[in-house]
């Protein structure tokens, strides 16, 4: 729920910054209905589609409700880019590059060799100290986690990424469903950090620390330099609501009941 009420105020914040008008909206009410053990978003009396072309489903009730409440937030205007529930289901359901579960974890496990917050700055004394103070915590964390050893960097090269740690990773990520690891390679394209999504993920640390940590050398330059008025704020927040959208798929997608209803019909206007 958390999460959720998060992900709901990011978008809020995201659509003053950021308002891409596309077409009008064109129903008024929002619903959800079971079918076959699935749920399905209504607008109106009309069933919402994937680009595809495909009926919208999902296994997750709580995932349509926050779908439907997306489409439900949209008022004058439908505008996609902060609807980031629907454009990750819609992924999910389309499958327009044919991945596999096994494609997206080796994409993943492979980008923890150019993650974020093991590149230290030589050039700065500063900057590292800051980056050794927030980074080494998570770094630390994520090893005694998953019982596995990390090596940062101050050079350009990649740090070395043992087989052993790249293979308790990879078992961990594929005790997820196909859903959630996707979740998972959105978040991790989102920081440029497996680390980070995972710490946020485990909610070890909060969406908007895992966007302070992705941004620290950033937020150091424009403390010295100065900001562009509006692009830093955009930047932030648009990075805040598409974590907190990543890992709510994630959690959504990895709940569970023991039983589902036979039928189920929810208007949330």
């Amino acid at each position: 729920m958390m999460h959720y009420l998060r992900y709901k105020r990011f978008i809020t914040t995201f659509s003053i910054v950021r308002n891409l008008a596309t077409i009008k909206r064109f129903y008024r009410k929002t619903n959800i209905l079971s079918s076959g053990g699935k749920y399905e978003i209504t607008l109106d009396q009309r069933k919402l589609k994937t680009p595809q072309g495909k009926v919208f489903q999902v296994e997750s009730r709580p995932l349509a409700l926050a779908v439907a409440a997306e489409w439900d937030m949209q008022k004058g205007i439908i505008d996609r880019s902060n609807m980031h529930l629907t454009a990750l289901c819609n992924t999910v359901i389309d499958n327009p590059h044919n991945h596999t579960k096994q494609n997206m974890v080796n994409y993943i496990v492979n980008c923890l060799e150019m993650d974020t917050v093991l590149f230290h700055s030589n050039e700065n004394d500063d900057l590292y100290k800051l980056q050794t103070k927030n980074w080494d915590p998570l770094v630390q964390w994520f090893c005694d986690n998953y019982g596995v050893d990390m090596v940062k960097t101050q050079s350009i090269e990649a740090p070395t990424v043992s087989p052993e740690t790249k293979a308790k990773l990879t078992r961990h990520l594929m005790s997820y469903n196909y859903s959630a690891v996707y979740g998972f390679m959105y978040g991790v394209d989102t920081v440029k950090s497996v680390i980070l999504t995972l710490a946020a993920a485990a909610r070890v640390i909060s969406i908007e620390e895992a966007v302070r940590q992705t941004r620290l050398e950033e937020d150091y330059q424009v403390s010295h330099w100065g900001s562009v008025e509006w692009f830093h704020d955009h930047n932030k927040y648009d990075l805040q609501s598409r974590l907190a959208a990543a890992i709510l798929f994630v959690h959504l997608n990895s709940y569970s009941v023991s039983c589902r209803p036979k039928s189920d019909s929810k208007n949330i206007d």
